[in-house]
């Protein structure tokens, strides 16, 4: 059975590696493993060892902190409390075509976002 831990902290290394635009063999090549091994990681099936996720942070250019962001456990289930907006696929793309407009062009698509946002 997945521990909801392992499965935040997968789905964290997930984000990360979608954002960065990393394939999980480019990430398994960097921390000495197979793709495999990672997609195992990323969805909770396999622990990340201290160490192994001490080299996964270093390869995404992250502290080791960042992969439990957002863990917030219910005292009773030990689940996180909230889903985590970022592990929907479209989302992420979305959110890494963003950063990819130049900085000034992509000020003004966030101000007509919020703007169409408060019509909604």
């Amino acid at each position: 059975m997945k521990h909801p831990v392992d499965v935040h902290v997968g789905s964290r290394v997930r984000q990360r590696r979608w954002m960065t635009g990393m394939t999980q063999q480019q990430l398994a090549e960097r921390v000495g493993i197979k793709f495999q091994q990672i997609q195992k990681y990323e969805t909770g099936m396999n622990r990340i060892s201290a160490s192994r996720l001490w080299d996964i942070a270093e390869a995404l250019g992250v502290q080791v902190s960042f992969f439990f962001e957002g863990l917030q456990q219910d005292a009773e289930t030990e689940a996180p409390s909230q889903p985590d907006m970022m592990a929907d696929r479209e989302a992420m793309e979305l959110v890494r075509s963003y950063y990819a407009i130049p900085e000034t062009q992509r000020r003004r698509l966030f101000d007509l976002a919020r703007v169409l946002s408060d019509v909604a």
